[in-house]
């Protein structure tokens, strides 16, 4: 399933009193938000029924719990909260590989699970990293280094110094 594609502006003061107030929140919650900071939705395509939701902090504590602005409606008529919610229980075993990829998103979120949501954007971007990453090393394998480098002559180590 798709990614939500849900942005709203996160309320700076209510935001930064949430973060500052919560239990293992951040030591400086001015490093964390901004005043003009967008969230986008991480949950998967939903309707209008469901609430969006963006992880805005990951808490320190053994409850747990992380804080997450959710919110409704656009404009005027947009009705927000922040609230500090406990993870999703859910687990994704990948039998052949012995691999373990937990929901991140919050207890009892609608919609499907985090590792059933693909991201179009993070995709493009990442292969588009990957292949810049290709291309560098292909060139550093090429004979004689990189194909833009000039020939540069040998020359023999000589000492620099100021005497006549």
């Amino acid at each position: 399933m798709l990614q939500c594609t849900a942005v709203t502006q996160v309320p700076y003061p209510e935001t930064l009193l949430a973060l500052a107030t919560m239990e293992g929140g951040p030591a400086h919650p001015a490093d964390i938000v901004e005043p003009e900071d967008f969230v986008l939705c991480e949950l998967g395509d939903h309707d209008e029924s469901a609430e969006h939701a963006a992880h805005l902090w990951t808490a320190d504590t053994p409850g747990d719990r992380d804080l997450w602005f959710l919110w409704s409606g656009t404009g005027a008529h947009r009705v927000h909260r922040l609230d500090t919610l406990p993870l999703c229980p859910a687990v994704l075993r990948v039998l052949a590989t012995r691999a373990v990829t937990t929901c991140a998103y919050f207890d009892h979120h609608p919609g499907p699970h985090s590792f059933s949501v693909t991201d179009p954007l993070g995709d493009l971007i990442a292969e588009h990293v990957h292949s810049e990453v290709r291309r560098l090393v292909s060139e550093d394998e090429a004979p004689g280094g990189t194909p833009d480098a000039p020939d540069m002559p040998d020359v023999p180590d000589v000492p620099d110094t100021d005497a006549p």
